[in-house]
């Protein structure tokens, strides 16, 4: 009878140690779905209250500010010293340079339709910035377009709380992405696709007479040796175009968003099943 009864005890404690091992596994499963889930909702209302707010702004401010950015970039050096965004720390807080730039902390946010991405735009390249969008690396152009100009947007690959430039890898060359700042959104096809050390940012350097934006993150991914440098080259705008790849972008995200809600309802019922059965079981 005694060993009936220490056997009984030894199968429900090996139950409740089995039960404790899957419900912790299935949060730290959860965690970055239901995160990811988190971010798209709040990045998406960080760029419609970026539109809002410029629709609040008349034009002649408009065109003020970015007559600013234009001078701005005019001062830049066709060939500048860059630091990498990834292996130098840059300094928290607001970056002084594109205040001309910013509404609501942002100064526009950047959509690559192929790969279902449409994120904030922040000044800089801290910390800070870079775990909520992507940041604009100092040194080279405002995100405003014209000739003679090279902007870097830069965002982090591999976090489990946002995708951000995770699938970057995937863009391919001829693909558009799109970048919008206060007074309207430029187009760019990819011309460049390159993988290079970190310290061979002389990739980015301005070219006369060209109007480029690059966008880095770092490769391999979760090994990050190297920059991933997609480059693009402004196109004319084609607002049909345009409205065809944000409606593409959206299904994508929509989707995307709808498996991650159904897989975090059946993970949840799967935990509810399992801690009833332990419930039984203690009874």
């Amino acid at each position: 009878m005694k060993k009936r009864l220490v056997k009984i005890v030894t199968i429900i404690r090996n139950n409740k140690i089995r039960t404790l091992i899957f419900v912790m596994g299935s949060l730290i499963l959860l965690f970055p779905i239901v995160s990811q889930v988190s971010y798209y909702l709040a990045s998406h209302q960080n760029i419609n209250q970026f539109k809002r707010e410029v629709a609040k702004i008349d034009t002649n401010t408009v065109e003020r500010r970015i007559a600013l950015a234009n001078a701005y970039n005019e001062t830049l050096s066709r060939d500048p010293l860059l630091i990498d965004p990834f292996t130098s720390k840059q300094k928290e807080g607001l970056r002084e340079y594109a205040r001309m730039l910013e509404v609501h902390e942002q100064i526009g946010h950047v959509a690559i339709p192929s790969i279902g991405v449409d994120i904030p735009i922040y000044a800089g390249t801290s910390e800070t910035v870079l775990q909520k969008g992507s940041g604009h690396l100092e040194g080279t152009s405002l995100p405003v377009g014209g000739l003679s100009t090279h902007s870097v947007l830069t965002a982090h690959r591999g976090l489990p709380t946002a995708r951000l430039f995770t699938d970057l890898n995937k863009v391919k060359k001829g693909q558009i992405f799109y970048v919008t700042n206060i007074k309207e959104t430029l187009a760019y096809k990819v011309v460049s696709i390159k993988v290079v050390d970190p310290t061979a940012l002389s990739e980015v350097k301005i070219v006369n007479g060209k109007d480029y934006i690059t966008l880095l993150t770092c490769t391999p991914y979760m090994i990050n040796s190297h920059r991933l440098l997609v480059k693009g080259e402004r196109i004319p705008y084609d607002s049909t175009e345009a409205e065809k790849h944000k409606e593409q972008t959206v299904q994508d995200y929509r989707l995307s968003l709808v498996l991650k809600i159904l897989l975090v309802l059946l993970i949840g019922l799967f935990i509810v099943i399992m801690m009833r059965r332990w419930m039984q079981h203690r009874q």
